[in-house]
Parts: C-alpha cells; sequence; structure tokens
C-alpha cells in the first residue's frame, strides 16, 4: 500500500477531511490543558508580536529622551563625538518604526497573494535596520575626518561627560530590553536592533575619552574618538547584518534540526526520518517533514501518526506554530521507488 499524507497544524487545510480534523484538532489543543512554554503556543503568535510592539515603543520613549538631551549639549559644546553618538541614537530610535510596521503587518492573516501571510515583513525591518547602522556609521566617520582636519576646541566639556553617561545608561537599558524581548519572542530584527542600542552605549562612554582628552587640551582627541566610534558602529553592523541576513536566507540553529529529529523518531509508528525543513517566518517557526511509516498501514493510521509527529514537534521545538507531515510508506522488497514519477521534475 503506498500512502501520503500531508497536515498542517496551521489555518492550511481548506476543504474536506483535512479541515473538519483540524478544526477538530485546534478545538481539542484550545480545551485540553498542554505544557507548551510560553513562547511554543500557536496562540503566542499575537502575544509575541504585541510584546514586540511594546518594546519598541517603550524603547523608543527612553531613545528619544536621550537623543534630545544630547542634542542639547552638542549644540553648546560642539563635540563631534558626541554629535556621532546623538545622531546614531536618534537613527536607533527611528528604527521602531518600519519594525513597529512589520509587527503590524505580521498580525495580518494570509490570504491567496500572501498565502505564508506577512511574517517576512519583519526581515525586510532588520535589512532596513542594517542600512541605518551602515548610514549612521558614515556619517558618524565623516564628521569625525573633517574635524581632524579642522580642529576646533569643544567647549562645556564636564556638560559633554554627563551627557555621554545618560547615553550609555539610556543605551544599555534599551539594549537589554530589546534583546530579552527579541529572543524571547525570536525576532532576529529585534535583537539586533537591541545590539545597535548596546553599540551606542559602548560609545556614548568613547564619548567619555574625547571630553578627557580635550580638558587635558588635546584638541584631536575629540575627533579620534569619532573615528573610534565609527569602528564600533561598523563591528555591530557586521554582527547585525549576520544576523538578518540569516534569517532572510532561512537559517536556523541546528540544534533545532537536531530536536525535532530528536522528537520525530520517539513518536510511535514513526519508523524513520527523511527530509526535515524549518524556516523562520518572521518570528514564528513552520517545519516540513517527511516521516516513514508502516508500509501496510491504513489511511486513518497514517494521518494518526502525523498528527502525533505534528504534535510532538510542537512540544519540541520553541516558537514552531505550524507542521507539515508527510507520510511516506516503508519500502518493501523489490517494491519500485514511489516518488519515481516526480524525479525528472526535481532534476529540472
Amino acid at each position: 500500500m503506498s500512502d501520503r499524507h500531508e497536515h498542517s497544524h496551521s489555518h492550511d487545510h481548506t476543504h474536506g477531511h483535512g479541515h473538519r480534523h483540524g478544526l477538530r484538532h485546534r478545538m481539542t489543543h484550545l480545551l485540553a490543558p498542554h505544557s507548551h512554554e510560553t513562547a511554543d503556543k500557536v496562540d503566542s503568535a499575537l502575544e509575541s508580536s504585541a510584546r514586540g510592539m511594546r518594546a519598541l515603543w517603550v524603547s523608543l520613549a527612553v531613545l528619544g529622551v536621550t537623543a534630545l538631551a544630547q542634542a542639547a549639549v552638542v549644540a553648546v559644546s560642539g563635540s563631534v563625538a558626541l554629535l556621532g553618538d546623538t545622531v546614531h541614537n536618534a537613527a536607533d530610535a527611528l528604527t521602531a518604526l518600519p519594525l513597529g510596521i512589520a509587527f503590524v503587518l505580521g498580525r495580518r492573516a494570509a490570504t491567496r497573494r500572501f498565502t505564508y501571510g506577512y511574517g517576512r515583513a519583519e526581515d525586510l525591518a532588520g535589512l532596513v535596520i542594517v542600512l541605518t547602522i551602515a548610514a549612521s556609521a558614515a556619517f558618524a566617520g565623516w564628521t569625525a575626518v573633517d574635524r581632524l582636519l579642522d580642529p576646533r576646541p569643544v567647549a562645556h566639556v564636564p556638560v559633554v561627560a554627563v551627557a555621554a553617561l545618560v547615553g550609555f545608561a539610556g543605551n544599555e537599558w534599551v539594549a537589554r530590553y530589546r534583546i530579552r524581548v527579541g529572543r524571547s519572542i525570536g525576532s532576529a530584527a529585534l535583537v539586533a536592533d537591541g545590539l545597535h542600542a548596546r553599540t551606542d552605549g559602548f560609545t556614548s562612554l568613547a564619548v567619555l575619552l574625547g571630553a578627557g582628552g580635550s580638558a587635558l587640551g588635546w584638541q584631536l582627541a575629540d575627533p579620534v574618538v569619532g573615528l573610534l566610534i565609527t569602528a564600533a558602529i561598523a563591528l555591530v553592523l557586521r554582527d547585525a547584518a549576520r544576523e538578518v541576513f540569516r534569517r532572510v536566507l532561512d537559517a536556523v540553529d541546528p540544534a533545532l534540526v537536531d530536536r525535532a529529529e530528536q522528537a520525530l523518531t520517539e513518536v510511535p509508528g514513526v519508523r524513520g526520518v527523511g527530509e526535515l525543513r524549518l524556516r523562520w517566518i518572521g518570528h514564528r517557526l513552520r517545519a516540513e517533514v517527511a516521516v516513514v511509516v508502516d508500509g501496510d498501514a491504513t489511511v486513518r493510521e497514517a494521518h494518526r501518526i502525523a498528527v502525533d509527529a505534528e504534535h510532538a514537534l510542537l512540544h519540541a521545538v520553541p516558537r514552531l506554530t505550524a507542521a507539515l507531515v508527510h507520510a511516506d510508506p516503508e519500502p518493501a522488497p523489490g517494491e519500485s521507488d514511489p516518488h519515481l514519477p516526480l524525479a525528472h521534475h526535481i532534476a529540472a
């Protein structure tokens, strides 16, 4: 017997038996107690978006106040190092806008055109953040070089030092908050934004060095520190770009794949695990997997095994909200590969 079965935990069933069973399965999950972690539940998709939005608006307010305070000091002191830090803080605050739009879009239901929903808008927001970091690095570097070529004294050095400390405190708080929430909900873009804020915090401390050098009479201390800030921004740009581009290219932590395979091998009736794929859509994971079942199993038995396999994946893999399970019959001696008619399509 050759059995082919595909099952999805999300709203992928659109008609027939699959739809009726999918509805019953979801109602069972809703009414029966389960031990999923908070971030692992299907219903946490909306909750995680709300947490992301809350993190954005809180950090936007904190960074906005920080940037305004620093801008006032820049106006009276003329510190190019503090100017670079202020611009970076302002840019970091503004990255809340594309991320906020992405979180709102991610809540929209899938359509016939966008059949996977709008979760990938979050990855586009991550690209915007990377470009913003790159632009702030270029501006800070250009300003520092200009001041090296045309040195000018820094006024109100003690006030500049206080503004630098304020910048560090505000950015480090925001960085911890964004990174914690981003990792909790699985948002690479929010983690990248947190790394952005952390760099701002350390560059604020670097401004203190420039202020100290200026207080000692070294006029080039301020632009030199400005160049150091540019280098620090470039380092965080590398880390943020790697995080975001991996997500865009559907990279996942190999440990998640190992965890999924281990969970599937423990499902009664699963005699082997074939192709297994995981991908992020925004801050949610989807899985596609082929499992090997008894070749003499009935369609109902194969369906039950597929449901059990999906259930095991939802428990085992954090932030997994949908799984498509395909049941392959265990090959019998002398039997041809049932997928042979597809070979020429795969080769093409």
